[in-house]
């Protein structure tokens, strides 16, 4: 072989390990995450009487449900909060993972022309996705504030370690997302189940009351829902809820980086069966 014949070869190789995550493909691929999630986001809101608004009137809806029934009737303790405030507090970062369990499992399927047509990772619509629910967070996140300034209630030095239960449950968020977009391609009937797992999730998970209710030798147990801890250390960092849910975040931690990264794993073991199965 000639020397112009050689460097004319290219090696081709593995990225390394057994499944190799390639997580710097979504940092290169952040334009195109960027405009199908202001994509997604137009959709979702187009032709809509409320529009954008959409995103306060349904945690705003579902508090005040919870405040009737449970605060006003059942009487459930709230860690010394107004009942109201607690639970928007709550409905906060679940909303963002029950987008994540509805919505952006259906992403893959949504994207099928897409995905069938050119090549690029993807990983980059379940993330673009997400964006979405993280633009409905935001949104909903100025209602907490009203409310919290109605109630003469302020944040403490806690409200510093809020960055890191926000990026707890965007991560949980996205754990649940690469797994149930990955399994809805494969199994169809999966969107089918998402909706409802996600309403007997939100009763399992401490948002209409409070986890000191659960008793002390079930709760590593609960702990096991990674919801638990994130939203117990949210409510604590921003209003003060109860003491500092050290067990639970640690469990939620833990449960979260195995969710993630076997979901990451699985993802990217079956990305490049979608185009077939779509």
């Amino acid at each position: 072989m000639s020397g112009t014949e050689q460097a004319a070869c290219v090696r081709i190789e593995p990225d390394g390990g057994p499944i190799a995550l390639r997580l710097g493909d979504i940092w290169a691929s952040r334009e195109l995450v960027y405009f199908l999630a202001w994509r997604d986001l137009k959709v979702r809101y187009r032709q809509t009487v409320l529009g954008g608004a959409w995103a306060i009137v349904q945690p705003l809806s579902t508090m005040l449900v919870f405040a009737v029934v449970f605060g006003h009737l059942g009487r459930m303790p709230s860690d010394h909060l107004p009942y109201p405030l607690f639970v928007y507090a709550g409905l906060l970062p679940w909303q963002l993972f029950a987008y994540a369990l509805t919505d952006t499992s259906r992403s893959l399927i949504a994207n099928e022309r897409l995905l069938t047509k050119i090549y690029f990772p993807r990983l980059v619509i379940p993330v673009a996705a997400l964006a979405v629910g993280l633009v409905d967070f935001a949104v909903a996140g100025s209602v907490l504030l009203l409310m919290m300034g109605w109630y003469g209630i302020g944040p403490g030095l806690a409200v510093l370690t809020l960055p890191l239960f926000v990026a707890l449950a965007i991560l949980a968020a996205l754990g649940g997302a690469v797994w149930l977009s990955a399994l809805n391609v494969r199994y169809r009937d999966v969107r089918h189940t998402v909706a409802f797992l996600a309403q007997l999730w939100l009763f399992v998970t401490p948002v209409a009351y409070p986890s000191s209710l659960i008793p002390a030798g079930w709760r590593t147990l609960y702990g096991l829902n990674p919801m638990v801890g994130v939203v117990e250390g949210f409510r604590w960092s921003l209003v003060g809820a109860g003491p500092f849910p050290t067990t639970l975040v640690a469990i939620s931690i833990v449960v979260t980086a195995v969710v993630l990264i076997s979901g990451l794993r699985y993802f990217r073991r079956v990305e490049l069966t979608f185009a077939d199965m779509l």
